[in-house]
Order: structure tokens, then C-alpha cells, then sequence
């Protein structure tokens, strides 16, 4: 029997946060029913944070209710804060993530607080949240580099994730947020926190600045991770990390993991199809290499 790769789709999240222009929510509700036809089983959906600050995801209960989230354990939303629980908890959310940094200067940007003051802060969202049945995911951003200080050590990373493990996060997903890294510097990282964090825990979060997105998504599954993030067309981009390209693309995943003898679940032209809508619907242009080569440079 051929190994799984669990394969958890940000693009309707990650993907889209950092667009500048509107967004319809049905273009948002069409992504993830295709996404949903291709075999993906567990995605972000959205995430209940400030809409001033993250005016994309300023619809995510609107869409919750649309796609049919409520008790779906596959869906999951990040959340900000007691209020953003509040309101996914309300809209039956079954899956939630948290986010934090292994930088404080990234943090501070981005969440508004120091990596210590988030853990202080999740602590009760998180207890609350597994006290009400829920999975969940704690996200580790800038694992290898900042944006405003430099590389991170993985010793950094790894204390980090220890704490989010040791107040219940089920899931830690190492985020590679600047796209810079090579295989060699994710597998320090990797291998430092597997030495306090179970394997099976861990989940790989890259994107694509530099072109070794896929490259690090090999390194961490051939480590022994088994859930890796990716977003359909290399959808992504940070708001808060200047520079930072889409993440990996899942089409790209998807045939790197299923040609290695991988199993994922994922019908790859469907997945193609979903990419395809993310042009005619959202007007980006896929960016993966395999879209490029299978459907060429235009939407299909």
C-alpha cells in the first residue's frame, strides 16, 4: 500500500488575504466547491480576524455558510482573538488555527504583539476550543528567515512549537513565509523540532519566492512529515512580509507526491479545473509550473 500525503489547501485563505482589490464571496464559494470536487478533503476556508486589517476575509462567515462548514471537519478558519472563536464557533466550526511567528519583530507586524504575548494569548483560545471538541493547528511563520531581521535559528522555531504543542495545538505547520529557503536549511529546522515535537505533528508550510517550494516539500516528506500545505495556482502572498511570493502550488505538489508513489486523494485535472477558475473568476493567472505545462499559459 503507497503512502499518504495529506494535502491541506490554503488557497481560499492564504491565497487570497493579500489581495488588494475585492474579492465577490461566490468567486470565493466556487474555489473551494471545485477544490472540494478535485478530492481535497481539508482546506482553509477563511479566517475571523480584523477586516480592517484583513479586508479579504472580511466575508468568511458568509461563506462558512455557503460552502456548508458547520460540523465539516475538514474546513478550518483561523482565528485572532476570543471574538474570532466566538464567531467560529457560532458558524460550527470543527477545525481552527492560531498564528504566530518565530520572530517578534514579524509578530509585531503582524499579529501586533511579541511571539511571548501570542502564546499568552492563545493559551485560552486554544483551551476553550479543544474544551469545545475542536482540532487544532498552530501556525510557526518565518521558520528559516524575517523579513525584518535575517535568518531564524531553528532552536527559535522549536520553542515555539513546543509551547503551542504543550497547550493542546494538535497540528504545528512550519511556515517557510519569505519562500528563500533550500532543502538544506528546512531540514535544520525540520529536524530540531522533531526532536520535541512529534513527526506526525508537523506539517510544511512553503512558499515559492525563490522556486524551491516543491524542492522543500520533497525534503520535509522524505524527513517523514505527511501534511503539507499548498495553494491551488500558487495563490498567496504575506501583507505583512514585503517581498514574499505565492505559496506552493498544490498542482505542483500533487504531481511531485502521486509521481514519487505518493497518495493524496486529489484528482489532478480537477485541481487544474479549479486553477483554471481562479483566472476566469478571480483574474489571477495560475503560476505553477504544471498548469503551464499541461494547460498551457492561459486559463483553459
Amino acid at each position: 500500500m503507497s503512502a499518504r500525503v495529506s494535502i491541506v489547501e490554503v488557497g481560499p485563505r492564504d491565497g487570497l488575504q493579500a489581495r488588494k482589490e475585492p474579492i465577490e464571496t461566490a468567486a470565493r464559494v466556487d474555489l473551494i466547491e471545485r477544490l472540494r470536487l478535485a478530492g481535497v478533503e481539508r482546506l482553509e476556508v477563511g479566517a475571523f480576524v480584523s477586516p480592517r486589517r484583513v479586508p479579504r476575509m472580511a466575508d468568511t462567515a458568509a461563506v462558512m455558510d455557503a460552502v456548508g462548514s458547520g460540523g465539516r471537519a475538514g474546513d478550518m478558519v483561523l482565528v485572532a482573538n476570543e471574538r474570532g472563536l466566538d464567531e467560529a464557533l457560532a458558524k460550527g466550526a470543527r477545525a481552527i488555527a492560531v498564528f504566530t511567528a518565530a520572530s517578534d519583530a514579524f509578530a509585531e507586524r503582524n499579529i501586533g504583539s511579541t511571539v511571548a504575548a501570542s502564546l499568552d494569548r492563545f493559551a485560552p483560545i486554544v483551551a476553550r476550543a479543544r474544551a469545545a471538541g475542536l482540532f487544532v493547528r498552530g501556525y510557526v511563520s518565518t521558520v528559516t528567515d524575517c523579513p525584518y531581521i535575517g535568518r531564524i535559528e531553528p532552536a527559535a522555531v522549536s520553542a515555539v512549537a513546543v509551547a503551542l504543542r504543550d497547550m493542546g495545538c494538535a497540528e504545528i505547520a512550519l511556515g517557510e513565509t519569505l519562500g528563500k529557503a533550500t532543502p538544506r536549511r528546512i531540514a535544520a529546522v525540520i529536524e530540531t523540532v522533531a526532536r520535541d515535537v512529534p513527526m506526525e505533528a508537523i506539517a510544511a508550510h512553503f512558499h515559492d519566492t525563490y522556486g524551491m517550494g516543491v524542492a522543500n516539500v520533497w525534503e520535509a516528506v522524505r524527513l517523514g512529515v505527511r501534511t503539507v500545505d499548498a495553494a491551488v495556482g500558487g495563490l498567496g502572498g504575506c501583507p505583512f512580509a514585503p517581498g514574499a511570493a505565492g505559496n506552493v502550488a498544490t498542482e505542483d505538489v500533487v504531481y511531485l507526491l502521486e509521481e514519487q508513489g505518493f497518495k493524496t486523494g486529489i484528482v489532478l485535472e480537477r485541481l487544474l479545473d479549479a486553477a483554471a477558475s481562479c483566472h476566469r473568476r478571480l483574474g489571477i493567472a495560475p503560476s505553477s509550473r504544471v498548469f503551464k505545462a499541461l494547460r498551457g499559459s492561459g486559463a483553459g
